[in-house]
């Protein structure tokens, strides 16, 4: 029975076989787009489309002026998520079995909440939130990106508006909305993956369209309204999320 598939797709699939038995080693340069069309008796437009197919996999990477070559896709690491680590502005304990530093650049800004995280956060559309924008680097290199939003109006006039300024910065939600009377009692984390924006893919050194994994967290006040709400993306061939989980009972 002959293959129904694309032939780019098959295509893929064969170097994907090949880099993942070992013929096509870490570092090995993928053949070139003429070698490609000889092998598989393909057009340019296949062949090309078979290596984007790679590349948002992870499976290779392009290096300008030299070609394509297999991609280094053994995990760095696991960013363990438990009660105690959920909070911190990283939000995870990082074990990669050495002494990685973690460090972390931010940035805050007043603006409007669009539709869907006014609607995490519970307030109308449009209602001012303060978002703050981080890139976290393990040793100097790209690790996670996240965004916060938090409602203007819980603390506005307040010392604790922006989550990296002032007199409680770097101390989570919890630890800063304390400072100003309000108890944080849990936090909600929804895991999915996704295609990497060309944004996102540029700042943690990977392909657009390749797959990143995305933790939505958000967290609730005593009465169970939100506080905040976050994104939190890591590419999803480096880095692996570990949750604790405590049995009571």
């Amino acid at each position: 029975m002959s293959d129904s598939k694309p032939v780019y797709q098959r295509i893929a699939d064969d170097l994907r076989h090949r880099i993942d038995v070992g013929t096509l080693p870490v570092g090995a340069r993928i053949p070139s787009r003429s070698e490609l069309k000889r092998a598989y008796a393909a057009s340019d437009q296949t062949v090309d489309r078979a290596v984007r197919v790679l590349k948002a996999a992870g499976y290779a990477e392009g290096q300008f002026g030299r070609g394509v070559f297999v991609a280094d896709r053994a995990p760095l690491g696991s960013l363990l998520r438990s009660t105690g680590a959920v909070d911190s502005p990283f939000a995870a304990q990082l074990t990669t079995g050495d002494d990685t530093v973690v460090s972390w650049e931010a940035s805050s800004s007043i603006t409007q909440a669009p539709p869907h995280i006014a609607g995490r956060l519970g307030v109308p559309e449009a209602v001012r939130v303060v978002c703050t924008r981080y890139e976290y680097l393990a040793n100097r290199q790209p690790l996670q990106l996240a965004v916060s939003w938090e409602p203007l109006a819980l603390t506005e006039g307040t010392d604790v508006v922006y989550p990296e300024r002032g007199p409680y910065a770097k101390r989570g939600v919890r630890g800063r909305l304390a400072a100003i009377g309000v108890q944080v009692v849990r936090a909600v984390e929804l895991v999915g993956s996704r295609p990497a924006t060309t944004t996102e893919a540029e700042t943690l050194g990977c392909t657009a369209g390749q797959c990143v994994t995305v933790v939505e967290r958000t967290h609730f006040d005593a009465d169970d309204q939100p506080v905040e709400t976050s994104d939190l993306v890591v590419r999803a061939d480096r880095w692996r999320l570990a949750y604790g989980i405590a049995f009571t009972g």
